[in-house]
């Protein structure tokens, strides 16, 4: 059996989505499958782009139907079949010694069910950035030069005083992933819930600071005022509120007191309350305010 499965949920800009599926192929290590889901792209570029790929490990399918984002997700995860699985992003790119780094987590861990390899934000352009929301991650991160293992109550008060992790950066263990899945209901915090629901589930985190993904972030996603009506926030809020009832029952008094104030989220929130009204989206204030004051 293949040792990783790269599963790739596609929709969008096809040249980037050649590079991140080019950055799978060019892994030193090598015994992966790539499967890149099509949610019906408007063009038959993809379709021709994997047809002259003369490799058994690449697999391409076509959904029938438009299945959405979280819909594509779902299907993507529910077809992986290796022990390791990577839910990539369709526009970010793998360095070649990825792979490397997760499999060899996993073997030094074997209580892992997550690996989270160093990870370099780049824009649009391919060039490598900082926005704010980066810098906050970085500044949580945790500090170390070697592996880091986290469970239990410290690995959930980490993420959930900030979600520094990368999603699509992220290897898990398939069987873990699988048996979670992921929460109906929500869109903002989705991920931040999969990794706490390892938390809570006995299962540990491996942080690697070697280098070796590429997290792309286009610079429209950073203007998040725009259209900016609050429920986003609304969702946080509720979310963090349920986190800290949960922590609570499991005895795990200062995860529940980080869920309980989530500082980093009330201050995101702030910030966006400062640029709603000096762009003149004032109807968003109340909500954004809400959300800051607790």
């Amino acid at each position: 059996m293949t040792l990783v499965d790269v599963m790739l949920p596609y929709y969008g800009d096809v040249e980037l989505m050649k590079l991140a599926a080019r950055s799978v192929m060019s892994q030193h290590f090598e015994d992966w499958r790539l499967c890149v889901f099509d949610d019906g792209y408007p063009s038959s570029e993809p379709a021709d782009f994997f047809a002259g790929i003369d490799d058994p490990r690449v697999v391409y399918r076509k959904n029938e139907k438009n299945l959405g984002a979280n819909g594509n997700y779902r299907k993507a995860l529910e077809n992986a079949e290796a022990p390791i699985v990577v839910i990539m992003g369709a526009d970010d790119i793998m360095l070649p010694n990825y792979l490397d780094i997760v499999v060899r987590a996993f073997e030094s861990h074997p209580e892992a069910a997550i690996v989270q390899p160093g990870v370099q934000v780049i824009d649009e352009s391919g060039i490598s950035a900082s926005p704010l929301v980066d810098r906050v991650k970085k500044a949580y991160t945790p500090r170390t030069r070697t592996p880091l293992a986290l469970s239990g109550e410290q690995m959930a008060t980490s993420l959930i005083r900030a979600n520094w992790t990368y999603f699509p950066s992220l290897a898990w263990k398939t069987s873990t992933i699988q048996r979670i899945g992921f929460t109906q209901g929500l869109d903002v915090v989705q991920d931040l819930a999969m990794l706490l629901d390892v938390a809570a589930d006995g299962g540990a985190m491996v942080v690697d600071p070697e280098l070796g993904f590429l997290y792309r972030r286009h610079s429209a996603s950073d203007s998040s005022v725009r259209a900016l009506d609050g429920r986003r926030f609304d969702e946080e809020r509720q979310f963090f509120n349920g986190q800290a009832e949960r922590f609570r029952s499991l005895g795990w008094n200062k995860a529940a007191r980080a869920a309980g104030l989530h500082v980093v989220s009330r201050l995101n929130a702030g910030t966006l309350v400062v640029k709603a009204i000096a762009s003149g989206k004032t109807t968003a204030v109340p909500r954004l305010f809400k959300h800051v004051i607790g």
